[in-house]
C-alpha cells in the first residue's frame, strides 16, 4: 500500500466527512465561547487589578498569576474529573469552555493592562474635567484609546485558545481531534487525522497571518 493510500485515502475522507464537520461544529462553538467570555472576563479583572480597593486587586493579581503558570490540559482535567468530588458537574463541553475562558482571561487581563496603562494620564485629567464619570470614561475614552494597544496580542491570545480547544478530546467532547481519531479507529486508517490536521490549518493560518498583520500595523503606528 502506497504512502498515499495509507495517509490521503480520499473514500476514508470522504466516509469520515460528517465526522469531522460535527467535531468542527464542536470546536468552532467552543472556540467562539471561549473568546467572548474570556474577553469580557479579562477586562474586569484588569479594571479591578488597577481600580478596585487593595484586597480586590490582590486576587486579581492572584488569579491572573495562578492562572497563567497553570497549564490548560491541568486545569481542564481538574475541572472535569475532580470537581465532581466536590459535587459539582459539569459536562464535556461546559469544562472545556470554563478551563479555555478561565486561561484565556487571565492573559487578556494582563494585555488590557498593558493596554490602559499605557494611556497618557492625561486622558484621566481630561474626562475628569469634563465632569465624566469613571465608568463613562473608561467606556468612551480610554478603552477606545487602549484597544489599538490591545487588539495585536489579543489576537494571538485567541488564535492559541482556538489551538487549545483540541484539548478537550480528553474530557471525551466530540470536538474535531475526538471525531478525527474515532474515524481513524472506525476505518483503521490515519486519513481522518491528516483531515482534521488540513482543517485546523485551513481555520488557523488565516488567523496567524492576520495577527502578524496587527502587530506589524500596531508596530508602525507606535514608531510614527
Amino acid at each position: 500500500m502506497s504512502a498515499v493510500d495509507i495517509f490521503f485515502n480520499l473514500s476514508v475522507l470522504e466516509r469520515a466527512l460528517p465526522m469531522l464537520l460535527r467535531g468542527l461544529w464542536y470546536t468552532v462553538s467552543l472556540g467562539i465561547t471561549a473568546i467572548v467570555l474570556g474577553s469580557v472576563l479579562g477586562a474586569m479583572i484588569a479594571i479591578t487589578r488597577l481600580y478596585a480597593p487593595k484586597p480586590l486587586r490582590l486576587l486579581a493579581v492572584l488569579y491572573t498569576d495562578l492562572v497563567r503558570a497553570i497549564p490548560v490540559l491541568v486545569l481542564l482535567i481538574l475541572l472535569y474529573y475532580a470537581l465532581p468530588f466536590a459535587g459539582i458537574t459539569l459536562s464535556s463541553f461546559a469544562a472545556a469552555a470554563a478551563a479555555l475562558t478561565m486561561v484565556l482571561a487571565a492573559f487578556t487581563a494582563e494585555v488590557v493592562r498593558a493596554g490602559i496603562e499605557a494611556t497618557p494620564k492625561g486622558q484621566f485629567e481630561a474626562a475628569s474635567a469634563l465632569g465624566l464619570g469613571f465608568w463613562v470614561t473608561m467606556r468612551k475614552v480610554i478603552l477606545p484609546q487602549a484597544i489599538r494597544i490591545v487588539i495585536p496580542p489579543h489576537a494571538s491570545n485567541c488564535v492559541s485558545v482556538i489551538k487549545d480547544t483540541a484539548l478537550a478530546s480528553v474530557v471525551a467532547l466530540s470536538d474535531l481531534l475526538k471525531q478525527a481519531t474515532d474515524a481513524q479507529a472506525l476505518f483503521a486508517n490515519p486519513s481522518p487525522l491528516i483531515g482534521a490536521a488540513l482543517i485546523y490549518v485551513a481555520i488557523l493560518w488565516p488567523l496567524v497571518r492576520l495577527t502578524g498583520r496587527l502587530e506589524r500595523r500596531a508596530q508602525r503606528a507606535y514608531t510614527r
